[in-house]
């Protein structure tokens, strides 16, 4: 299991600094400054201490799947035949490994885990659970859902 994550106190600042990144992570140190009315310097220094603090975690694109041929969404579910803290981390190891799984979440349900799988397609998505997803260790069984289409993205709001 992992470490606790430690809370970081925020102020206004910090806050109004973080909001706008999230919107706009390219954006300018100057442009950051004026847009949350400090002057460039305590807005660089913030911003050097929420990125080393773990708040702000990294910079990334936000690419559109669909046009890389991404198209096909699955959620899994995954029921691991021991829940014990070894047989855990064998299997968190094990899915990190596996690209086209997005999202990997322990759930507190009649199931184990559910991951987000993305693929070109249905095929491709069957060969992925069948070859990779079936064979993590401590793997009972699983259970699928296709999304039909996508409503909302945090990832990539505007």
């Amino acid at each position: 299991m992992s470490d606790p994550v430690m809370s970081v106190e925020l102020d206004v600042f910090d806050r109004k600094i973080v909001d706008a990144l999230v919107h706009d992570g390219r954006m300018t140190v100057t442009d950051l400054a004026a847009r949350v009315g400090l002057s460039k310097t305590p807005c660089q220094m913030r911003l050097k201490r929420l990125v080393e603090s773990g708040v702000i975690a990294g910079f990334r694109a936000i690419v559109d799947p669909r046009k890389l041929g991404m198209d096909h969404v699955a959620f899994t579910e995954v029921k691991l035949s021991d829940t014990r803290e070894k047989a855990l981390g064998e299997f968190n190891a094990a899915v990190r490994r596996i690209p086209e799984v997005e999202e990997c979440h322990m759930i507190a349900s009649s199931f184990d885990y559910l991951l987000k799988v993305r693929t070109p397609d249905i095929r491709r998505y069957r060969t992925v659970l069948g070859e990779k997803i079936s064979t993590l260790p401590h793997v009972a069984s699983t259970s699928t859902y296709v999304a039909m289409e996508t409503v909302l993205d945090v990832a990539s709001r505007k």
